[in-house]
């Protein structure tokens, strides 16, 4: 398969933050993944040294190595001071972002400065007994649909790009069947009240939180 065919896209986790051991950790991305560029580089987390991080994100960006620069898990103020003072705008902010929380303050943020908001976990992973969320098997009834296929519906109707994670073949054929129906305004709204407005893995705004991430730096 031709390189251009694949998006590939790789983080820069903490440990490796700051200028000079993120300009290590992309080179050596590169050479585990055996290409000249990455589509797309993201920050893993906010914390650490993500300033020099980015500088490092940059410079691989204008040499070619890096398609698209961007950051993952920025909640809207990190987020906005970053984009402030970056030279590059982040092209993605990769979150958090599924029917439970579906990231309303962030994306509103993301779309003034023209930033696409990813989604990671669009099935939360199974929490809050996720397949089985009796308005999505409602409208998925009504379209002969999935659970899963109604929840990413709703995502990208959004505007929400989404990687949802499958070890199984059909099921990853199923995710990409999702082009043939569109969700009404009134079932839109409907998935809509499902929102809790928070995380249901962590928070960086905890102190708990954050102090376990500083132990792995």
């Amino acid at each position: 398969m031709p390189r251009e065919e694949l998006f590939i896209t790789t983080k820069i986790w903490i440990s490796n933050a700051g200028y000079e051991k993120a300009k290590v950790s992309i080179e050596e991305s590169l050479k585990k993944l055996k290409t000249d560029y990455v589509d797309l580089l993201l920050i893993h987390q906010p914390f650490g040294d993500y300033y020099g991080t980015y500088r490092a994100m940059e410079e691989a960006y204008k040499a070619g190595k890096a398609r698209a620069i961007g950051v993952s898990n920025f909640y809207p103020d990190r987020y906005i001071d970053i984009a402030h003072f970056a030279e590059v705008v982040p092209a993605v902010n990769q979150v958090e972002t599924h029917v439970f929380q579906q990231q309303k303050v962030a994306r509103e943020y993301l779309a003034k400065y023209h930033t696409q908001i990813m989604s990671w976990g669009p099935f939360a992973e199974g929490k809050n007994d996720f397949f089985n969320t009796p308005a999505l098997k409602e409208i998925g009834a009504k379209y002969g649909k999935s659970v899963a296929q109604v929840a990413l519906r709703f995502l990208l109707q959004n505007g929400v790009v989404v990687i949802p994670k499958s070890t199984h073949e059909e099921r990853m054929q199923e995710n990409f069947n999702v082009f043939d129906f569109v969700l009404t305004d009134e079932e839109m709204k409907q998935i809509e009240t499902l929102d809790t407005g928070k995380s249901l893995f962590f928070s960086h705004y905890s102190p708990e939180t954050v102090e376990w991430f500083m132990s792995i730096v």
